[in-house]
């Protein structure tokens, strides 16, 4: 992909490609976007330290996340909808991900089903689940995961009611889309996505359509999954999903250290220090903000990634400079696969791969597991005073 060097530049690329309404579902947060906002900027705050004359030319980016060896400390998050905005695109995500090497987590609202990608797969992927109030159904969600092979299983936790998306409110978001006269003008300027999704013969969500006999049609799947968020989910559902399910087990949604110790008592695997990348309480903290209280409070008792507001190489290292042992990515991602597809994710992951092992080189660090909190500087790292001690 020619003159495509970051992030923002695959960015810019699905922007031009898909409708407004697909676009904006992504690329926006809550109420007034304080918090999406807050994800990105208070990475920019952290400043680096730079080293020289450290011998870096055998650097590697390798690590294990979650328990499995990955080429980069980096999985991809759970995102809800990626099939609409292209033909297959789970499975061309997925694809890029095995070729790279990071682990791959399919939503429950995708549009494949577990068993659809689970056949062109060459490896376990990870998978998200909700806890819905129809708990056969959940049961039924984990057997079927567990009947293609799923390891590791990431249960969201703060989705038990949905945030205000005032951008979706305003573009009309529909599952499908209401052919309104504001949206067919808007998709006649998108005429190549138009001629893509005219071929899909059906546009479902694989892993309900089939598994819930209430759903008949699209306004049925609205009405059954608006009903299914369950505001009285708590610890001891958490504690009864632990002892049925005998994979790994990550808890994505946590912000607050007595969350954490609740999921260390849970016996979680790992937790994701994760606000929904700002699209659900706006006027929370940023991930990276709170991240430093989070793993003092559990210390190694368990492993803890950090989602929302990933969108460089240097995000990566300050993630794990402030004490994450992984990061996820859900919006670099699919600014990728909406720009190009299986190509678009895999240059993705090759941009932030290059601008992680480029940071760690300019920092003197080699291996990912030596990146700590004094490779930054300012109040971040260590003070000027102390590095020169």
């Amino acid at each position: 992909m020619k003159h495509i060097a970051s992030i923002e530049d695959l960015r810019q690329r699905a922007r031009r490609r898909v409708p407004k309404m697909f676009y904006d579902y992504v690329d926006g947060g809550a109420w007034t976007e304080t918090t999406f906002r807050a994800n990105s900027s208070d990475f920019a705050k952290i400043l680096l330290r730079p080293r020289v004359a450290v011998d870096v030319a055998a650097r590697t980016a390798r690590a294990t996340i979650a328990g499995e060896p990955a080429r980069l400390p980096l999985a991809v998050a759970p995102t809800g909808l990626t099939g609409v905005y292209w033909p297959d695109r789970e499975k061309l995500a997925l694809r890029a991900c095995e070729a790279f090497g990071v682990p791959f987590t399919l939503s429950t609202m995708s549009i494949a089903s577990l068993e659809d990608l689970a056949n062109v797969a060459t490896r376990p992927f990870w998978f998200q689940p909700y806890v819905s109030k129809d708990r056969d159904f959940t049961s039924r969600l984990v057997d079927r995961a567990d009947a293609v092979g799923i390891k590791t299983l990431m249960l969201t936790l703060d989705l038990q009611m949905v945030g205000q998306r005032n951008k979706d409110i305003h573009n009309g978001l529909s599952s499908p889309p209401k052919p309104t006269l504001r949206n067919l003008m808007n998709f006649a300027h998108k005429p190549a996505w138009c001629l893509a999704m005219a071929r899909v013969r059906k546009m479902q969500f694989g892993n309900l359509y089939g598994h819930v006999p209430q759903i008949k049609n699209a306004k049925s799947l609205s009405r059954w999954t608006n009903e299914q968020l369950d505001q009285s989910l708590n610890w001891d559902d958490v504690r009864a999903f632990r002892d049925r399910w005998k994979g790994r087990l990550i808890l994505k949604g946590i912000m607050d250290p007595e969350d954490a110790e609740q999921a260390v008592a849970c016996g979680a695997d790992a937790i994701v220090v994760s606000n929904h990348g700002g699209r659900q309480l706006d006027g929370a903290p940023s991930t990276i903000s709170v991240l430093p209280g989070i793993v003092e409070a559990v210390g190694e008792r368990i492993e803890v990634l950090l989602d929302s507001g990933i969108l460089s190489g240097q995000d990566v290292f300050k993630a794990l400079a402030m004490g994450a042992r992984g990061v996820l990515i859900g919006r670099a991602m699919l600014y990728g696969l909406r720009a190009a597809g299986e190509q678009g994710v895999a240059k993705c992951l090759a941009i932030i791969a290059h601008e992680l092992e480029t940071t760690m080189g300019l920092c003197g660090v080699s291996k990912v597991g030596d990146i700590a909190r004094n490779n930054l500087t300012g109040q971040s790292g260590c003070s000027a005073q102390s590095q020169s001690r």
